[in-house]
């Protein structure tokens, strides 16, 4: 049966955080607020969390997941960061802004590898919210996430708590229920290329 705990926006409680990053480390599937909406996580290693991920969305294997991370230098062991993308990051984040950047040597392997071809860039972010960075913490790496779309509802509100919870949390084993969050979308900038580019603009947009 999922479990929605509800836990303080600005202070959440250590043990309800724990106990998701248990469920979590035991191969689960979560509904956390951030910074632009809720979203569903799981573990580098949750492969069958993933498939779940995949099957409801109706995602093939090629599909990007982001890579939530607590700070610049766990990202900078996940891609590679020259000077003007470190820069934009240490200027932009914590923030409701998602980065493509290319993939370093360190990207664990089932990450690289996935899809048809090895993985050349990633997304990641660093999400401005007390709960996810809490919970980021008390699991001490990053954390896959793909924001709640279903096939069959393309515009949908996945900042308000208590319609996540109705329409999501029969898939999920937990939700870290505080209340609603700030809508998304997240802002996309590409950093792969010679200058960043923003290819979206978000709730709140950027500006380079």
């Amino acid at each position: 049966m999922s479990e929605r705990l509800s836990v303080h926006p600005i202070n959440p409680q250590a043990r309800l955080v724990e106990k998701a990053a248990g469920i979590l480390r035991a191969g689960g599937l979560a509904l956390l607020p951030t910074d632009a909406g809720y979203s569903l996580v799981w573990t580098l290693n949750g492969k069958e969390a993933e498939e779940r991920v995949q099957r409801l969305r109706e995602l093939d294997s090629r599909h990007p997941f982001t890579l939530l991370c607590r700070q610049l230098s766990e990202a900078g062991r996940l891609a590679r960061l020259d000077d003007p993308a470190f820069r934009l990051m240490r200027s932009l984040t914590p923030g409701p802004c998602t980065f493509i950047l290319p993939a370093s040597a360190d990207l664990p392997k089932r990450i690289k590898n996935s899809g048809r071809s090895k993985r050349r860039d990633i997304g990641i972010r660093l999400p401005d919210h007390v709960v996810a960075r809490t919970l980021l913490e008390a699991m001490g790496e990053p954390l896959l996430s793909t924001s709640l779309v279903l096939p069959d509802d393309p515009h949908p509100t996945s900042h308000e708590a208590e319609g996540v919870a109705e329409r999501w949390l029969r898939w999920a084993d937990v939700m870290l229920d505080a209340e609603d969050c700030e809508p998304g979308p997240t802002s996309i900038v590409d950093c792969t290329g010679d200058q960043p580019v923003v290819v979206r603009q978000g709730f709140h947009p950027v500006a380079l």
